[in-house]
């Protein structure tokens, strides 16, 4: 059975993961009534599948704004965001808040070139839209080097990161979807710029081992790219949580775990 969909002002795609559910708690604690989009049933939510389209149009009833944090890693997130801004025409134009990655226009990878095309769909909608960028959340870097930092040597490459917290992010789409659509936005990164060295000896410290960090050069164009600081914001050092901080609030912190924007 379908749930009964109440009136409310803000709805959150994608709002049950890692971003969509402090997002969602951070538009409540400002006493917002948000509706949660899922196409994963559970108490509180309200199904729909932005694959198929079954159940956006209902979802997108009588809302003012939506925070778009559903996202998709196998070439999909375009199609996910036409398939919102035609229920978005019926339902009158809500402000669309869609968060991205910094660097998608300057680094070649196929999930980058996605983020890029979305945005570029978003900016000639004619719907009213705000486009943040974001760097690396934290649990994505840890993720890269939790599994190697099992072997007695750690090779990573010679590059840094500049890892945001989640929370921090969470933060800054609640006030966007609380204020006036502003196209694309500056860019929001984390509050320290590491070299993959460092952050790999922080997660190998956190999970109790002690390795040997190589740096070594990768080949190829997205490496030049990442080695180049594209994925960077150094401008930007807009978060308060820095990695080490998120490490230590990790009670697992040497277990792999990823969920997607």
């Amino acid at each position: 059975m379908t749930p009964e969909v109440v009136d409310v002002r803000i709805l959150v795609t994608g709002g049950t993961g890692q971003l969509g559910r402090p997002v969602v708690e951070r538009l409540r604690a400002a006493g917002e009534e948000v509706r949660v989009l899922s196409r994963r049933p559970a108490p509180g939510v309200v199904p729909g599948d932005l694959r198929t389209g079954r159940g956006i149009d209902s979802a997108l009833a009588g809302v003012d704004v939506v925070v778009h944090c559903a996202t998709d890693f196998f070439g999909r997130e375009t199609d996910f965001a036409r398939t919102l801004a035609e229920a978005a025409r019926w339902a009158g134009g809500p402000h669309l808040v869609y968060v991205s990655i910094v660097g998608v226009d300057r680094v070649p990878l196929g999930y980058y070139r996605s983020k890029l095309e979305t945005e570029e769909f978003l900016a000639a909608s004619g719907l009213p839209h705000t486009i943040q960028r974001a760097t690396q959340f934290h649990a994505l870097v840890r993720t890269l080097f939790a599994g190697a930092s099992r072997l007695p040597v750690l090779p990573v490459p010679r590059l840094s990161f500049q890892p945001v917290d989640v929370r921090d992010v969470a933060e800054r789409l609640a006030d966007l979807a609380l204020s006036d659509p502003a196209g694309r936005v500056p860019d929001f990164g984390g509050p320290e710029i590491l070299a993959a060295a460092e952050l790999a000896q922080a997660v190998a410290e956190a999970s109790g081992r002690r390795r040997r960090i190589v740096p070594v050069s990768v080949p190829g164009e997205t490496f030049r790219a990442y080695a180049g600081g594209g994925h960077l914001a150094p401008e930007h050092l807009d978060g308060t949580i820095t990695f080490r901080q998120y490490l230590a609030g990790q009670a697992d912190a040497g277990v792999l775990r990823y969920r997607a924007r």
